[in-house]
């Protein structure tokens, strides 16, 4: 059965009261989890509210009894692998295992630039995040010390204490629809692969190439997690969805059909659009979709979805 939980973007517009009304409201209408971005700002200005990714999540992890959580994604260009392991080891333990680690390579130029960050060539980029990676991985699933010696980080008699909970610690999520670079990436360190803004057809098209990554490591395809997070634009009836759209062609000079939005990876429609294009999801492949929820502060819409989807 398909999964529904929801994602925001952290940096547009996120506050302490704004995240604890979230929290608590995807929490009360029995989503599955919920997910946020990880970044300084956004790729444009101006310069919005952007509560910190890790402080956020031990609230959350503190103050929710059910719900997953984690980041999509916390880009190792900012966030020292060791550090993101600890964070990610302590986090997880205080919610009582409901944390799944995200990463990922960075890609905003914008932030990188503000506030000091090297982002690198594309392909320096994905050597960084491999080592990220490996680094990440040999501490959580260690229980003796660790030594590693990359281009980009060095590991010298390095173990975490106190030891996860979790054996091997929180799964980890890695994101992105690249079938040259991400896809290999997450065959060989990945628990779950998520996929970004694709149609039903796109995803299953990745998800069969992750099925012989992953037996080409010797791994079994049914021992990674599939996951989608997609865009969404819901409407209670047709003239509400009409006025949606419109507002996004005021706002990008250019007029989208419902049908294009789908075909770029967005869930559109009212209630029961909603419910047929889960399920097309949900036949190629997907076992959990986070929909992104960009106005932090409709939650009387996330109600009316809930009661729509998961009742």
């Amino acid at each position: 059965m398909l999964e529904v939980a929801i994602m925001i973007e952290g940096q547009d517009g996120l506050n302490w009261p704004r995240w604890k009304r979230l929290v608590q409201t995807v929490e009360d209408l029995g989503f599955a989890g919920l997910y946020r971005s990880d970044h300084y700002t956004n790729a444009n200005g101006p310069d919005k509210d952007s509560l910190e990714l890790w402080v956020s999540l031990t609230w959350l992890a503190a103050n929710t009894s059910r719900i997953d959580f984690g980041p999509l994604v916390s880009p190792v260009s900012f966030r020292h692998p060791t550090m993101m392991a600890r964070m990610a080891s302590a986090v997880d333990d205080l919610s009582g295992g409901r944390l799944s680690l995200g990463m990922g390579a960075g890609w905003q130029q914008r932030e990188h630039d503000h506030y000091g960050w090297d982002l690198l060539s594309v392909p320096d980029r994905f050597a960084r995040f491999e080592e990220g990676l490996e680094v990440v991985t040999r501490l959580l699933h260690s229980d003796q010390t660790v030594d590693f010696s990359g281009r980009f980080y060095r590991l010298q008699e390095a173990i975490l204490l106190p030891r996860p909970g979790r054996p091997g610690g929180p799964p980890i999520i890695v994101g992105g629809n690249g079938p040259i670079r991400t896809l290999p990436l997450a065959a060989r360190y990945a628990d779950e692969w998520n996929g970004v803004y694709i149609n039903a057809h796109k995803f299953a098209e990745l998800n069969d190439r992750l099925d012989r990554l992953l037996l080409e490591e010797g791994r079994q395809p049914s021992t990674v997690r599939r996951s989608l997070m997609v865009g969404t634009l819901y409407g209670r009836n047709q003239s509400d969805i009409d006025r949606q759209l419109d507002a996004m062609a005021a706002r990008r000079d250019r007029h989208y059909s419902a049908a294009e939005l789908r075909d770029d990876g967005m869930v559109v429609g009212t209630s029961q659009d909603f419910r047929e294009q889960l399920e097309e999801y949900a036949a190629a492949g997907v076992q959990r979709i986070m929909l992104q929820w960009l106005n932090l502060d409709d939650l009387d819409g996330l109600a009316v979805l809930a009661g729509a989807l998961l009742n």
